[in-house]
């Protein structure tokens, strides 16, 4: 029963039980596909929605991980607000904390982003990892590839 002058609020719900990064009342829930072992852990790394910080030095929101599963891997990342980010993943197999790559410079440890764009010689601009976080939890699933 509600008093006079009082009003019943929505209920909010509460973020996932491991949920990485700066706590807040919104988040993604990650399915993270094609991993190829369980050796290491996969790093994530949030940007905002800004092109000019994207896949930079000091660029991210912030960096996080999880522990890899051979196959398919679960996560849960906070986000600072609803709108518009994007997410950069790679699997550091040998948990130096660093993306290992060959003499040209091209990585040897699986990658993927949000929106799982095609990825030709190139990492993939902005615009096409770009996606919308809601009010609560988002649902997002990235397919990792390997060289």
């Amino acid at each position: 029963m509600l008093t006079a002058g009082l009003s019943a609020m929505p209920a909010v719900a509460a973020a996932p039980v491991g949920c990485t990064g700066p706590a807040s009342s919104h988040w993604i829930n990650l399915t993270i596909d094609n991993l190829r072992n369980g050796k290491g852990v996969v790093i994530l790394t949030l940007y905002p929605d800004d092109k000019a910080r994207f896949l930079k030095p000091m660029g991210s929101l912030y960096v996080t991980k999880v522990p890899a599963r051979a196959g398919t891997s679960t996560a849960c990342i906070h986000v600072p607000q609803p709108g518009a980010y994007g997410l950069a993943l790679y699997h550091d197999e040998n948990a130096n904390g660093k993306i290992d790559r060959n003499g040209l410079g091209i990585p040897k440890e699986g990658f993927g982003f949000s929106n799982n764009p095609k990825i030709f010689m190139s990492a993939p601009g902005f615009k096409s990892v770009r996606f919308q976080a809601g009010p609560a939890g988002t649902a997002l699933r990235i397919r990792m590839k390997y060289p």
